[in-house]
């Protein structure tokens, strides 16, 4: 192998994995590119090393200097390499000449030894210094990358430039498009396909990185396409126009939108900023899988597919290349046969990569150089993210959440009256789904969540509730779809409509005196109001006085909670990602 051609012209027994070295500044290892006996480039000096190998080279762009590899121990000598007949026979005698010295000096001479680290000390090792975890569903991900993969990445300019590293909460949008376009692609895909949103996540990392939520999003949902600006290959900008109810696969591709329109259609259905996206094609899942020797799966039967090509017998099994491709396109073999069922199917086996390259897969630095290959050779970013060292900066960020902490949920759906062929979304589970997410909650993992109580636990009875309702920063028609949605679902019959509040309001609030207090806890649970929401009077209000609700930017809709629900909503489907029992059926 010649590793690409970095190594010594002619030479074919250069190992990648000679390649890296332990830098004891940084304790990180580090691909070297440069002379032996010069120390591995830390991440603020890659510019500098650059420079260096750039002036040293012949000519073309391809640095074939030798490359031996140097063992980063600080009592070795920088140039040991560099003279005559070095290699391991010269660092053995150096290293019988430091004994020797060492033994003359006598104890005050001695350095202590540092103690050997054991295999699975040195696999953390590896992980913590080099690796974040990896995003792939269908296809797409976030990796650790050197300055060397720099020239893999594909970038597209989306209109916003955000910064690699985000000191409060994440959203990075993951889509794997089914462009027939590219190496190894031709056989998969709608002919003539220009590439839609075939596999969608919006990955939400808290701003404390103590959780993360990863939501699908069915390719068939029917949906609003905002407008957005795409660059040209000219340099300029073109407007491509909306489109209402579409399925949400056609945000990208369709009318030439690039990823910027799917990053703007994600961000009007949820209400969650997106900082970053990352694209990738069939190629990711079959070369990732390869790349980590293999994911495990499961088959809760006998799965046969000829549509997909997968033929799995009931039970566990390690997929890589064109069966794991394979397996997160099938759909036809298991469940009903929708896309929602291959949505699951992409969550177990993204589920499974994430704890096989968390656990074992950087345990050497070859292991790292191929994954880290397979994964920038498949990957389009933005240009937030798109050099090797800003996507470096953000693995990191991201390696801080514990994989028990990340959960795959798909975003609600329902069956579609006016199309079998696609669904709606079902606003009563998604709106609290998308509330938790932007309060940055952790979806339950298999137990009910420890809400706290946002009102007096004494509740009156809904023909007690009176309360005047006006709109002081909510949709337009607010206080009349909430009155009709108080009397008619919760049998509030002395709710009224106040018009339009004199002042617009950034949050909902409810004003009650002291005697109203179970008619306020009633009203609380059913509009999901927070304790901040609650304003009591200092004095009694008369028997026929209502309360006062001001509805404001806050309110979204009558029944959809103002305040984010701290555990997971009812019919949202999702999995932990370090559940290993996960089967599909």
């Amino acid at each position: 192998m010649d590793a690409q051609g970095r190594g010594r012209a002619g030479d074919n027994n250069v190992d990648p994995a000679d390649q890296w070295v332990f830098d004891p500044n940084t304790g990180n290892y580090e691909l070297r590119l440069d002379h032996a006996g010069q120390a591995p480039a830390r991440p603020a000096d890659r510019k500098t090393a650059g420079s260096r190998r750039a002036a040293g080279r012949s000519g073309g762009d391809t640095d074939t200097r030798p490359l031996p590899t140097q063992r980063a121990r600080g009592d070795e000598s920088a140039d040991e390499d560099e003279r005559p007949g070095g290699g391991r026979a010269s660092r053995r005698a150096a290293g019988s000449r430091a004994a020797a010295a060492a033994a003359a000096a006598g104890p005050a001479g001695r350095r202590k030894r540092k103690p050997k680290k054991s295999g699975k000390q040195k696999a953390l090792y590896w992980t913590a210094g080099v690796v974040g975890f990896v995003l792939v569903a269908g296809c797409g991900g976030a990796f650790y990358l050197y300055q060397q993969l720099n020239g893999n990445i594909s970038k597209v300019d989306v209109g916003v430039e955000n910064d690699a590293v985000s000191d409060g909460p994440v959203n990075v949008l993951i889509i794997g498009t089914d462009a027939r376009s590219g190496k190894g692609n031709s056989g998969y895909g709608d002919a003539g396909s220009v590439g839609h949103a075939d596999t969608t996540i919006l990955m939400h990392i808290s701003k404390d990185r103590s959780n993360a939520t990863a939501l699908s999003i069915p390719r068939d949902m029917i949906t609003d396409i905002p407008s957005c600006p795409t660059k040209q290959k000219d340099g300029s900008t073109k407007n491509i126009p909306g489109e209402r109810g579409v399925r949400f696969n056609t945000s990208l591709g369709q009318e030439g939108r690039d990823p910027g329109c799917t990053w703007r259609t994600v961000e009007k259905l949820t209400g969650l900023k997106i900082n970053h996206f990352m694209m990738a094609d069939f190629n990711a899942v079959k070369s990732l899988s390869t790349a980590v020797d293999g994911v495990e799966v499961c088959a809760g039967k006998d799965l046969n597919d000829p549509k997909s090509h997968l033929k799995l017998k009931a039970g566990r099994h390690i997929v890589k290349g064109e069966q794991a491709l394979a397996f997160v396109r099938t759909r036809h073999a298991i469940g009903f046969g929708s896309d929602l069922d291959r949505i699951k199917m992409q969550q177990q086996f993204l589920s499974s990569l994430i704890r096989k390259l968390k656990s074992s897969a950087f345990s050497s630095p070859g292991k790292l150089y191929d994954v880290s290959q397979a994964a920038t050779k498949a990957l389009t970013v933005d240009t937030g993210i798109g050099s090797a060292n800003k996507l470096l900066d953000f693995g990191t960020d991201l390696k801080k959440v514990d994989i028990d902490k990340v959960t795959f949920a798909t975003v609600p759906v329902l069956d579609n009256p006016d199309d079998p062929a696609t669904v709606i979304l079902n606003k009563t589970a998604a709106d609290p789904l998308f509330a938790m997410v932007r309060a940055d909650h952790a979806l339950a993992k298999g137990k009910k969540g420890k809400g706290k109580k946002s009102a007096p636990a004494k509740k009156a009875p809904p023909e007690q509730v009176r309360v005047d309702v006006t709109n002081g920063g909510g949709p337009i028609g607010s206080a009349q779809e909430t009155v009709d949605w108080l009397q008619n679902n919760k049998g509030a019959k002395l709710s009224t409509n106040a018009g339009n509040a004199p002042a617009k309001l950034a949050a909902t609030r409810l004003e009650y005196a002291p005697n109203q207090a179970d008619q306020a806890a009633t009203l609380a649970d059913w509009m999901g109001l927070p304790k901040t929401a609650l304003k009591k009077s200092s004095q009694n209000a008369g028997d026929r006085v209502p309360m006062k609700l001001t509805l404001g930017k806050d309110f979204k809709a009558p029944g959809s909670p103002i305040e984010a629900p701290t555990e997971t909503p009812d019919g949202v489907q999702n999995v932990n990602a370090d559940d290993k029992n996960v089967c599909a059926k």
